[in-house]
Protein backbone atom coordinates (compact mmCIF):
# COMPACT_ATOMS: atom_id res chain seq x y z
CA UNK A 1 0.00 0.00 0.00
CA UNK A 2 1.46 3.40 -1.19
CA UNK A 3 -0.22 6.14 0.45
CA UNK A 4 0.35 10.17 -1.65
CA UNK A 5 -0.04 13.64 0.46
CA UNK A 6 -1.06 15.22 -3.14
CA UNK A 7 -0.17 18.63 -3.63
CA UNK A 8 -3.65 21.01 -3.12
CA UNK A 9 -4.32 24.85 -4.08
CA UNK A 10 -3.95 27.18 -1.50
CA UNK A 11 -7.51 28.45 0.37
CA UNK A 12 -7.93 32.36 1.20
CA UNK A 13 -6.00 33.46 3.90
CA UNK A 14 -8.90 33.86 6.33
CA UNK A 15 -11.00 30.80 5.34
CA UNK A 16 -11.59 27.96 7.54
CA UNK A 17 -11.68 25.43 4.80
CA UNK A 18 -9.24 22.48 4.82
CA UNK A 19 -8.88 20.83 1.57
CA UNK A 20 -7.22 17.12 1.31
CA UNK A 21 -6.31 15.62 -1.49
CA UNK A 22 -4.28 11.72 -0.94
CA UNK A 23 -3.80 8.96 -3.96
CA UNK A 24 -3.61 5.63 -1.98
CA UNK A 25 -2.48 2.58 -4.48
CA UNK A 26 -3.27 -0.91 -2.97
CA UNK A 27 -1.76 -4.03 -4.17
CA UNK A 28 -4.41 -6.40 -2.67
CA UNK A 29 -8.05 -4.81 -2.47
CA UNK A 30 -9.71 -5.00 -5.68
CA UNK A 31 -12.03 -2.07 -6.78
CA UNK A 32 -15.47 -3.70 -5.84
CA UNK A 33 -14.63 -4.47 -2.80
CA UNK A 34 -12.96 -1.20 -1.70
CA UNK A 35 -16.53 0.28 -3.28
CA UNK A 36 -18.56 -1.89 -1.16
CA UNK A 37 -16.68 -0.76 2.23
CA UNK A 38 -17.33 2.71 1.59
CA UNK A 39 -20.47 2.40 1.10
CA UNK A 40 -21.48 -0.43 3.87
CA UNK A 41 -22.95 2.00 6.75
CA UNK A 42 -23.41 -1.41 9.34
CA UNK A 43 -19.40 -2.32 8.24
CA UNK A 44 -18.61 1.08 8.96
CA UNK A 45 -19.00 0.56 13.19
CA UNK A 46 -15.74 -2.21 12.80
CA UNK A 47 -13.25 -0.05 11.27
CA UNK A 48 -14.39 3.88 12.08
CA UNK A 49 -13.15 4.50 15.21
CA UNK A 50 -14.01 7.92 15.19
CA UNK A 51 -17.64 7.78 14.62
CA UNK A 52 -20.25 8.89 16.76
CA UNK A 53 -23.28 7.97 14.25
CA UNK A 54 -23.98 7.55 11.24
CA UNK A 55 -27.44 6.35 9.79
CA UNK A 56 -28.79 6.87 5.98
CA UNK A 57 -31.98 9.19 6.28
CA UNK A 58 -33.53 8.32 2.66
CA UNK A 59 -33.67 8.01 -0.74
CA UNK A 60 -33.48 10.15 -3.64
CA UNK A 61 -32.84 8.41 -6.75
CA UNK A 62 -31.41 4.65 -7.53
CA UNK A 63 -27.93 6.55 -6.93
CA UNK A 64 -28.06 9.12 -4.14
CA UNK A 65 -29.31 9.81 -0.59
CA UNK A 66 -29.15 11.62 1.97
CA UNK A 67 -27.24 10.58 5.14
CA UNK A 68 -25.75 11.86 8.64
CA UNK A 69 -22.50 11.18 9.92
CA UNK A 70 -21.18 12.63 13.07
CA UNK A 71 -17.17 12.22 14.45
CA UNK A 72 -15.01 12.47 17.29
CA UNK A 73 -11.73 15.28 16.86
CA UNK A 74 -8.98 15.09 18.42
CA UNK A 75 -9.06 16.92 21.96
CA UNK A 76 -9.99 19.56 23.21
CA UNK A 77 -11.89 20.09 19.70
CA UNK A 78 -15.51 20.20 20.09
CA UNK A 79 -17.20 16.76 18.33
CA UNK A 80 -18.23 17.88 14.94
CA UNK A 81 -21.47 16.33 12.64
CA UNK A 82 -22.66 16.52 9.10
CA UNK A 83 -26.00 15.83 6.55
CA UNK A 84 -25.05 15.10 3.56
CA UNK A 85 -26.52 14.25 -0.10
CA UNK A 86 -24.45 11.44 -1.63
CA UNK A 87 -24.54 9.86 -5.23
CA UNK A 88 -22.37 7.21 -6.42
CA UNK A 89 -21.31 6.27 -10.12
CA UNK A 90 -20.29 2.69 -11.15
CA UNK A 91 -18.19 2.92 -15.05
CA UNK A 92 -17.25 -0.38 -16.05
CA UNK A 93 -14.60 -1.65 -13.23
CA UNK A 94 -14.11 1.98 -11.73
CA UNK A 95 -15.95 3.82 -9.09
CA UNK A 96 -17.20 7.57 -7.78
CA UNK A 97 -18.70 8.70 -4.33
CA UNK A 98 -19.15 12.38 -3.78
CA UNK A 99 -21.08 14.05 -1.49
CA UNK A 100 -21.87 17.76 -0.09
CA UNK A 101 -23.68 18.99 2.46
CA UNK A 102 -27.70 20.08 2.47
CA UNK A 103 -30.00 21.07 5.05
CA UNK A 104 -33.22 19.03 6.64
CA UNK A 105 -35.53 20.31 8.76
CA UNK A 106 -36.01 16.92 10.95
CA UNK A 107 -32.00 17.22 11.54
CA UNK A 108 -31.08 20.87 12.53
CA UNK A 109 -28.11 21.47 14.33
CA UNK A 110 -27.41 19.58 17.55
CA UNK A 111 -26.40 21.65 20.61
CA UNK A 112 -23.62 19.13 21.77
CA UNK A 113 -22.11 19.56 18.50
CA UNK A 114 -20.54 21.76 15.84
CA UNK A 115 -22.31 21.43 12.27
CA UNK A 116 -19.36 21.03 9.91
CA UNK A 117 -19.79 21.64 5.64
CA UNK A 118 -18.67 19.00 3.38
CA UNK A 119 -18.39 21.52 0.53
CA UNK A 120 -17.53 18.52 -1.65
CA UNK A 121 -15.89 15.65 -0.67
CA UNK A 122 -15.56 12.50 -3.02
CA UNK A 123 -13.73 8.60 -3.87
CA UNK A 124 -12.79 7.90 -7.05
CA UNK A 125 -11.89 4.09 -7.06
CA UNK A 126 -9.56 3.08 -10.29
CA UNK A 127 -9.51 -0.44 -10.91
CA UNK A 128 -5.90 -1.47 -11.76
CA UNK A 129 -6.00 -5.19 -12.39
CA UNK A 130 -7.96 -8.22 -10.65
CA UNK A 131 -6.88 -7.27 -7.14
CA UNK A 132 -5.32 -4.04 -7.20
CA UNK A 133 -7.16 -0.28 -7.05
CA UNK A 134 -6.13 3.09 -6.27
CA UNK A 135 -7.92 5.10 -4.51
CA UNK A 136 -8.26 9.12 -5.06
CA UNK A 137 -9.98 10.93 -1.88
CA UNK A 138 -10.59 14.59 -2.17
CA UNK A 139 -12.20 16.87 0.33
CA UNK A 140 -12.80 20.55 0.84
CA UNK A 141 -14.49 20.70 3.78
CA UNK A 142 -15.27 23.82 6.26
CA UNK A 143 -15.38 22.23 10.00
CA UNK A 144 -17.07 25.69 11.51
CA UNK A 145 -16.32 26.99 14.55
CA UNK A 146 -13.88 29.26 15.33
CA UNK A 147 -10.38 27.30 14.35
CA UNK A 148 -7.53 29.37 13.79
CA UNK A 149 -6.45 28.13 10.04
CA UNK A 150 -3.59 26.17 10.73
CA UNK A 151 -5.03 24.09 13.35
CA UNK A 152 -7.98 23.23 9.98
CA UNK A 153 -4.50 22.88 7.85
CA UNK A 154 -2.46 20.54 10.14
CA UNK A 155 -5.53 18.35 11.00
CA UNK A 156 -6.14 18.07 7.54
CA UNK A 157 -2.50 17.08 6.76
CA UNK A 158 -2.62 14.57 9.85
CA UNK A 159 -6.48 12.43 9.09
CA UNK A 160 -6.57 11.90 5.58
CA UNK A 161 -3.48 9.68 5.46
CA UNK A 162 -4.84 7.46 8.68
CA UNK A 163 -8.33 7.54 7.10
CA UNK A 164 -7.19 5.73 3.42
CA UNK A 165 -4.87 3.87 5.30
CA UNK A 166 -7.89 2.62 7.85
CA UNK A 167 -9.87 1.72 4.50
CA UNK A 168 -7.42 -0.47 3.47
CA UNK A 169 -6.87 -2.30 6.53
CA UNK A 170 -10.83 -2.69 6.61
CA UNK A 171 -11.07 -3.57 2.91
CA UNK A 172 -8.81 -6.69 3.63
CA UNK A 173 -11.20 -8.14 6.33
CA UNK A 174 -14.27 -7.19 4.22
CA UNK A 175 -15.02 -10.29 2.61
CA UNK A 176 -14.67 -12.13 5.45
CA UNK A 177 -16.98 -10.19 7.88
CA UNK A 178 -19.88 -9.83 4.84
CA UNK A 179 -19.87 -13.58 4.34
CA UNK A 180 -21.89 -13.60 8.02
CA UNK A 181 -23.70 -10.33 7.73
CA UNK A 182 -26.19 -10.37 5.06
CA UNK A 183 -24.00 -11.50 2.46
CA UNK A 184 -26.12 -10.47 -0.34
CA UNK A 185 -27.62 -7.12 0.95
CA UNK A 186 -25.88 -4.61 -1.29
CA UNK A 187 -28.37 -1.65 -1.35
CA UNK A 188 -25.87 0.20 -3.53
CA UNK A 189 -25.43 -2.47 -6.35
CA UNK A 190 -29.04 -3.68 -6.01
CA UNK A 191 -31.50 -0.84 -5.98
CA UNK A 192 -34.47 -2.92 -5.43
CA UNK A 193 -32.99 -3.75 -2.26
CA UNK A 194 -33.29 -0.39 -1.11
CA UNK A 195 -35.99 0.09 1.62
CA UNK A 196 -35.12 3.45 2.77
CA UNK A 197 -37.98 6.34 2.43
CA UNK A 198 -37.88 8.37 -0.44
CA UNK A 199 -37.37 12.43 0.51
CA UNK A 200 -38.61 14.98 -2.14
CA UNK A 201 -35.57 17.22 -3.51
CA UNK A 202 -37.98 20.44 -2.46
CA UNK A 203 -37.59 18.82 1.58
CA UNK A 204 -33.74 20.03 1.09
CA UNK A 205 -31.62 22.79 0.69
CA UNK A 206 -27.53 23.44 0.30
CA UNK A 207 -26.10 24.05 3.71
CA UNK A 208 -24.80 27.10 3.80
CA UNK A 209 -21.89 28.37 6.53
CA UNK A 210 -23.69 31.68 6.65
CA UNK A 211 -27.05 30.52 8.19
CA UNK A 212 -25.09 28.45 11.22
CA UNK A 213 -24.55 29.45 14.30
CA UNK A 214 -21.01 30.48 15.43
CA UNK A 215 -20.10 28.90 17.71
CA UNK A 216 -17.28 30.37 20.21
CA UNK A 217 -14.28 27.99 20.56
CA UNK A 218 -12.34 30.77 22.17
CA UNK A 219 -10.38 28.57 24.71
CA UNK A 220 -9.97 25.88 23.41
CA UNK A 221 -7.61 28.09 20.69
CA UNK A 222 -6.00 29.65 23.36
CA UNK A 223 -4.74 25.95 25.13
CA UNK A 224 -4.14 24.48 21.25
CA UNK A 225 -2.10 28.20 21.26
CA UNK A 226 -0.45 26.93 24.37
CA UNK A 227 0.73 23.76 23.05
CA UNK A 228 2.45 24.90 20.19
CA UNK A 229 4.16 27.01 21.22
CA UNK A 230 5.65 24.35 23.87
Amino acid sequence: MIVQWLSSPKAPRKALKSFEHCRMVCEDVPAETMYDVLHDTEYRWRWDTNVIDTFDIGKLTVNADVGYYSWKCPRPLRYRDVVTLRSWLPMGNDYIIMNYSVKHSKYPPRKDMVRAISIQTGYMIQSQGPNRCTLVYLAQVDPRGSLPKWVVNKSSQLLAPRVLKKIHKASLKYSDWKKKHNPCFKPWLFPEQNTLPSIPLSELSIQRAESLEKIDESDVIEQLEKEDSD
